[in-house]
């Protein structure tokens, strides 16, 4: 079977590993697409408070780099392989939490963000750490291609099926039904994790030994400094988005017909740009993807209809996967490259992931300041201009990595 499915994707020298990671991070998205965005409005429908939402999201970006210092430590004494299944198993309990309290959800807005918070804490340093180790510099714009591509498969599904069923089940009926399926699909993603080779990691944690690897290496600081734009943007978009497409629509079919686009643009664009966005191209990728879905935030603004919902989603589906996948390999080529990558790998991936979520506790900070001083319907378009900028920033922040530089070891 895992030579079958090697010919099928063209890649013969993929590993097993390598296959079974994939597998994983499409049940991930798929059960995280179908639930995520439909958590936001079932808080939102239980409390219509801008401020639980945001203290929701905000409690998931505290809780999740703390998280990830713990499961760095933990990944450098135990396998790697059950701080992955743990976050898996985590997530799961998240889902089965928020059916056991149901339509109190919104009381417990703060408890259930960080739990969510601690469920991608560890998920996610075990996966980045393992597809750092398992994909090598020739396979990694394929890894990151076709993860996307499954990425876009759960978006185009999962939110287009969650928002029929909720929108023909009576009150928050649907809202169980779609948070029991979420439940399953991490169940057989733990399942699917017992087939992954064992790994475990040797040395000391030296977390703060890394952070202060900005100092000696330019590259680093530069990574550093894009992922806390990133998160910028991020922070209040993955949620402020969602909240207004809704109140505009009052549908939850709606939103589903939304993320369908937006996943079904970024589906066919994850293809192409993992093979037509070389290396030496991964810059000005990055410049002309940020730029436009910039400008794309005011057709988000200016969008009083349907259809120009869809165009912004459109466009938005194009350019993520041209910012996100030379983006992301010109992160892990420049880990690659730094000092003492091999033995420093998870150290290199809890700071970026530290930084990354510095740049959302900053976003969701703005964003609730500025809801307390203005009304939020008058407000939100300013602030999504504001924060929409993030992602352009960038290119700025990267435009002077240079991955053929190798740093020299040091103490």
């Amino acid at each position: 079977m895992v030579s079958k499915l090697r010919a099928w994707l063209g890649h013969e020298n993929v590993s097993k590993d390598l296959l079974l990671l994939l597998l994983i991070g499409g049940l991930y998205s798929l059960g995280i697409f179908l639930s995520s965005t439909f958590v936001n409005i079932y808080l939102w429908k239980q409390s219509n408070s801008y401020t639980d939402i945001a203290l929701y999201n905000l409690s998931i970006y505290v809780l999740q780099p703390l998280t990830f210092i713990f499961a760095g430590k933990c990944a450098k004494k135990i396998d790697r392989v059950i701080v992955l299944r743990t976050g898996v198993t985590v997530l799961s309990l998240f889902f089965m939490t928020v059916l056991l309290v149901g339509e109190r959800a919104a009381t417990f807005n703060i408890m259930l963000g960080a739990l969510l918070g601690v469920g991608y804490g560890f998920y996610w340093l075990a996966y980045n750490v393992l597809t750092f180790e398992i994909t090598e510099p020739e396979t990694r714009d394929f890894f990151n291609g076709f993860l996307g591509v499954l990425q876009s498969l759960g978006g185009m599904s999962g939110p287009i099926l969650a928002g029929f069923i909720i929108s023909r089940l009576n009150n928050f009926t649907g809202y169980t039904v779609i948070f029991s399926i979420s439940f399953s699909l991490f169940i057989v993603a733990v399942i699917v994790s017992l087939g992954l080779s064992r790994r475990k990691a040797r040395g000391n944690f030296s977390f703060r030994r890394i952070v202060h690897e900005r100092k000696n290496n330019p590259n680093w600081k530069r990574i550093l400094n894009a992922h806390i734009s990133q998160g910028f943007r991020e922070g209040t978009f993955l949620f402020a988005v969602s909240i207004w497409i809704f109140l505009m629509t009052k549908d939850e079919l709606s939103l589903g017909v939304f993320n369908l686009v937006y996943s079904g643009f970024s589906f066919l664009c994850y293809f192409l740009v993992s093979r037509i966005v070389k290396p030496r191209r991964r810059k000005k990728a990055i410049f002309l993807a940020g730029l436009c879905l910039y400008l794309n935030v005011l057709i988000l603004l200016v969008s009083d209809t349907m259809p120009m919902l869809l165009l912004y989603a459109a466009i938005a589906g194009v350019f993520f996967p041209m910012l996100y996948v030379p983006y992301l390999s010109l992160t892990y080529d420049v880990i690659g490259k730094s000092w003492n990558a091999g033995e420093m790998r998870i150290e290199y991936i809890v700071v970026r992931e530290l930084f990354l979520n510095l740049g959302r506790v900053v976003s969701i900070i703005v964003f609730l300041l500025a809801i307390t001083w203005i009304p939020p319907e008058t407000g939100i378009p300013y602030i999504l201009l504001l924060l929409g900028g993030g992602h352009f920033l960038i290119y700025f922040f990267i435009k002077n990595v240079d991955t053929t530089r190798m740093n020299l070891p040091r103490n």
